[in-house]
């Protein structure tokens, strides 16, 4: 994956998420949440899209700073953990990727972010879709960009659309209890979006 093909994936998920941001917040309502994760993850995506930089470390890192400073709430911090631990995975000067490389940076960005939340599969959070997908691309990396990256879609899906069974452990939800098993978890729904936008 080039590197313009990287930022391109994250033009094209700001307007699916824009698209569909009044059904995340939908769901973040339905859940027990504020009913503003739409417009917490349109604003992250949004300062993703703006990034700049010449390689991968710099487009990363332009992207933490984007979300530190354009964006504020737990969705930016999580995501920036994310893309935190990816710039410190690869090399200064590196504009393309191969399957496997992209597999081991968002395994780094997923170890980094494991520092900033506990949750975990089960847990009714973007977590749900998020893990699946990174476990995904490292399972099928071997078999090329396009077949991996349709794996991880997969999985964030079905992780996404299994949190409807599941009782919220985190955030507001959490004080639903039992009343939070329902609705799919907003933040994984849009996750899942995001990994979508990564299938050509």
């Amino acid at each position: 994956m080039t590197l313009d093909e990287f930022k391109s994936v994250w033009k094209k998920a700001e307007e699916v998420i824009a698209s569909r941001a009044e059904e995340f917040s939908a769901l973040d309502a339905a859940a027990g949440g504020d009913g503003d994760h739409g417009e917490a993850i349109v604003a992250a995506t949004k300062a993703l899209a703006k990034a700049e930089g010449t390689d991968y470390k710099s487009l990363l890192s332009s992207m933490v700073e984007r979300l530190e400073t354009d964006v504020s709430g737990s969705t930016s911090s999580l995501y920036g953990a994310l893309f935190e631990g990816m710039a410190d995975s690869v090399d200064a000067g590196v504009t393309e990727l191969d399957a496997k490389a992209i597999a081991d940076m968002f395994a780094s960005g997923l170890e980094e972010l494991s520092f900033a939340t506990k949750a975990k599969v089960g847990d009714k959070t973007f977590m749900d879709a998020l893990i699946p997908a990174i476990e995904a691309l490292g399972a099928h990396s071997a078999e090329g960009e396009e077949a991996m990256f349709a794996a991880a879609a997969a999985a964030a899906k079905a992780g996404s659309d299994a949190t409807a069974q599941m009782q919220a452990k985190f955030g507001r939800a959490r004080n639903l209890g039992e009343r939070s098993i329902g609705p799919i978890d907003a933040g994984s729904a849009s996750n899942a979006a995001i990994w979508a936008c990564f299938v050509k």
